[in-house]
């Protein structure tokens, strides 16, 4: 019996260790008093790993794939319509359906009090590689503040390089980015869940 509370503590550090996450200003227990948030995402600035920006990241891309146009132009068009397609919504259904009965809730919701927003600060897209590949990661800076006075700022953490939960197909860059935003909506569940 002593050793498995042993192993569960073990366990409980390294998974809170391994959220590789640091509070900018506020205080983590601000998120046990909040039980709806209207969410936000941004991604000016973001940094692509290995590009010096995420314009030469997608002319690169792009690029790549002018031996097929139609190829070519569903990327670019999709680099940027996947954020509200299928980032953001698995975002948000990750952190909605880790509580069952509605406790804490978020969405696109602008009357509630308090908003979040997820600013997206760096992001590795991950590959695939026929049926493997390797999961993408992402890094953002998530902000809690009133939605009446958005400069009354009551939270400010930086999640860093959040590997993307493991997805069925490596071969969709769409997918492979969504998991790292549902790994991130884990890795904020877990703080709003230490608090309530």
């Amino acid at each position: 019996m002593r050793m498995i509370k042993w192993l569960l503590l073990l366990f409980a550090i390294g998974s809170v260790s391994a959220q590789r996450y640091e509070v900018l200003s506020g205080s983590l227990e601000v998120l046990g008093n909040i039980n709806e948030y209207n969410v936000t995402f941004s991604y000016d600035g973001m940094k692509i790993h290995g590009y010096d920006s995420e314009e030469a990241f997608l002319k690169e891309k792009v690029e790549k794939r002018q031996k097929s146009p139609e190829k070519a132009e569903a990327f670019a068009e999709n680099w940027y319509a996947f954020r509200e397609s299928k980032y953001e919504p698995r975002f948000i259904d990750y952190f909605n359906g880790r509580f069952e009965n509605a406790e804490v809730k978020m969405g696109k919701n602008p009357s509630a009090k308090y908003t979040l927003n997820v600013k997206t600060t760096w992001l590795y897209p991950g590959y695939g590689i026929g049926m493997g590949g390797e999961e993408a990661k992402v890094s953002a800076i998530l902000t809690v503040f009133e939605t009446a006075n958005p400069s009354k700022v009551l939270l400010s953490l930086e999640f860093d390089k959040s590997i993307g939960l493991a997805n069925k197909n490596y071969n969709d860059f769409g997918d492979r980015i969504s998991g790292a935003y549902e790994k991130l909506a884990k890795n904020l569940v877990m703080q709003v869940k230490r608090f309530k």
